[in-house]
């Protein structure tokens, strides 16, 4: 009996997946109904459970966007969208450009996203570290993140294929606006 050494470079490589992949699996059961995964960079990553802070300030933010922007925008919580080829994160709230359709026909792409909302409560540095780089270098042109513990949001845009160019740090009293539709003004308060 020969005992065989496996590389040790083999044991360490991760395997790379498709969006096209990704919803094959789907389809043919290998994920749990309910489980939250997004893929990135073609890696299938496990999110975090949705806390009570988290899911109010969702609720929040879902219902004021919905209000100001209604018929000239879609917005989009909590569902996937489509960056690249190995690349399909669930933000927290899309912006979507409006559509008659609502999307049926295909996941909304870069060219489609006004504005990303991604609200952490124990992913700051997920969000801010991997998804804030990966929406920048995919043309996104503004990324709103909310910190629901430390009550502040960032704003990011001007993006690059390095990252987002400009940070604002936006807190208690500050109004905001959206880029594409900057007669839409929010308090900082309202959205706490």
């Amino acid at each position: 009996m020969t005992l065989q050494l496996l590389d040790q470079s083999a044991i360490a490589q991760k395997f790379k997946f498709t969006t096209q992949q990704y919803h094959l699996m789907h389809e043919a059961g290998v994920f749990n109904d309910g489980d939250r995964l997004e893929l990135i960079n073609g890696e299938i990553k496990i999110m975090s459970p949705i806390g009570r802070k988290h899911a109010t300030c969702v609720a929040r933010l879902t219902d004021l966007f919905v209000n100001r922007l209604f018929r000239k925008a879609i917005i989009w919580p909590q569902n996937s969208i489509r960056l690249k080829d190995n690349s399909e994160p669930q933000p927290d709230l899309a912006i979507l450009k409006f559509r008659d359709d609502f999307y049926e026909g295909g996941l909304p792409t870069p060219e489609d996203i006004l504005l990303i909302i991604e609200v952490a409560d124990s992913s700051i540095d997920y969000d801010r570290d991997v998804k804030a780089p990966l929406y920048a270098a995919a043309g996104i042109p503004e990324m709103w993140l909310f910190d629901v513990n430390k009550k502040v949001i960032e704003g990011y845009s001007q993006p690059s294929p390095l990252g987002y160019k400009q940070i604002h740090r936006y807190d208690e009293g500050d109004m905001l606006s959206m880029l594409a539709f900057s007669d839409v003004i929010f308090n900082w308060n309202e959205l706490f």
